[in-house]
């Protein structure tokens, strides 16, 4: 009942932004074209096919087919055992999960928005009665508690003894009229902890080989998608169609070459950037746009090298400004190419604030094409600065 609640909410939410994001199911032969949503679903079905001891559990992943379609078919193709429905409750189903990596399976637990990983289930013991509460016996239990404090921990705490193959996918970041609560990204949440591989895909080809990595790997891995990707259509190549494909974790990928900016960013604001980069070589500006595709670990080398070529850079994402991605990506590469940069780095980001409701306050709240065009522009001195037009 939740996910289809939800589903109603982003079907209208959608709906205002054109019929453009929600793109085809399947694949066209003659394109070789793949949606992201189909791209995970053949990744999925894949690895549970190779591997028995893959399995999917979540909200809605079995009778439903998944809150986003993402797991259809697989409980009718591998049954109730290997694709298990679950209560809404995050904190427990999180912990199930990562008790059934301890011991050797591979569950990928999938999350109906990462906003949830930070659900509390609070456990009440000792003498409880409808008029008094013992406050000392209440225990919060958190699902990121045993996202960080066991799946991260366990390796490096037990000597390399107890290992937690998991995947913890979900969509994640702002999607569309959802709200503050439903629109968070967790890129840099779980990009600082020690521990974890954080995986985002922009391209059905990303989405395809990075899960694949991702549930084969022996760590766990936090896997964040975007909701508004899902329905979106991307060329696919032969080779990534193939069952064995699969992309390196902490290998970014340069999505367009260039020669006088470096534009790096992640999931939804790679094709943004893309955008701004048609845009800017209208104008004699040649942009080259990373595509990091895994936040952590990070590709220093792929970026400075970019930068050491271009002498200019722009980060851009959906998450916070504060100690962001962005954030990261500026030190690193102060520290590492700063002899190299003619101007100041560009970090464009949501805004510092709690994701509005209405549309037009939302669409000021997250990045636009225009802003990567402006930043830029600003990087190789060809506007007015923002100070100056301040």
């Amino acid at each position: 009942m939740s996910a289809i609640v939800r589903q109603k909410m982003i079907g209208q939410s959608l709906r205002r932004f054109g019929p453009g994001f929600y793109g085809s199911r399947g694949f066209a032969a003659a394109a070789k074209e793949m949606t992201v949503r189909d791209a995970l679903n053949s990744a999925l079905d894949e690895e549970m096919s190779a591997d028995p001891k893959v399995f999917l559990m979540g909200e809605e992943v079995g009778e439903y087919q998944g809150a986003y379609k993402v797991s259809k078919g697989l409980l009718d193709k591998y049954g109730p055992e290997r694709v298990r429905d679950t209560p809404i409750t995050e904190a427990g189903f999180t912990g199930i999960g990562v008790g059934a990596a301890y011991y050797g399976l591979r569950p990928v637990v999938e999350f109906m928005t990462f906003n949830f990983s930070m659900q509390v289930v609070v456990l009440l013991c000792g003498c409880i009665s409808l008029r008094k509460v013992n406050l000392s016996s209440i225990f919060p239990l958190q699902a990121i508690d045993h996202i960080i404090n066991s799946a991260s921990r366990s390796n490096y705490m037990s000597g390399g003894q107890i290992s937690a193959p998991i995947v913890f996918r979900g969509p994640n970041g702002a999607a569309a009229g959802v709200g503050a609560q439903h629109s968070q990204c967790f890129a840099a949440w779980y990009g600082s902890c020690p521990g974890l591989k954080v995986l985002s895909p922009y391209s059905s080809e990303d989405a395809r080989g990075l899960l694949k990595a991702a549930i084969r790997d022996p760590d766990p891995v936090v896997f964040l998608e975007n909701e508004l990707l899902y329905g979106e259509s991307f060329p696919v190549s032969a080779e990534a169609l193939d069952s064995s494909f699969c992309l390196p974790i902490g290998k970014a990928k340069i999505e367009r070459e260039g020669k006088d900016v470096t534009i790096v960013s992640f999931s939804r604001a790679v094709g943004h950037s893309l955008k701004a980069a048609d845009i800017l070589s209208k104008e004699g500006i040649s942009a080259e746009v990373i595509n990091l595709r895994s936040i952590r670990p990070l590709d220093r080398s792929t970026i400075n090298a970019s930068v050491r070529k271009t002498n200019r850079l722009v980060t851009v994402e959906e998450g916070y400004p504060q100690h962001g991605v962005g954030a990261e990506i500026c030190a690193t590469v102060v520290e590492e190419s700063f002899g190299y940069l003619d101007a100041p780095v560009e970090r464009i980001a949501g805004a510092d604030v709690p994701m509005p409701y209405a549309q037009n306050l939302e669409r000021m709240a997250v990045p636009q094409v225009e802003d990567i065009v402006r930043a830029a522009k600003r990087t190789c001195f060809r506007s007015v600065p923002m100070s100056a037009a301040a």
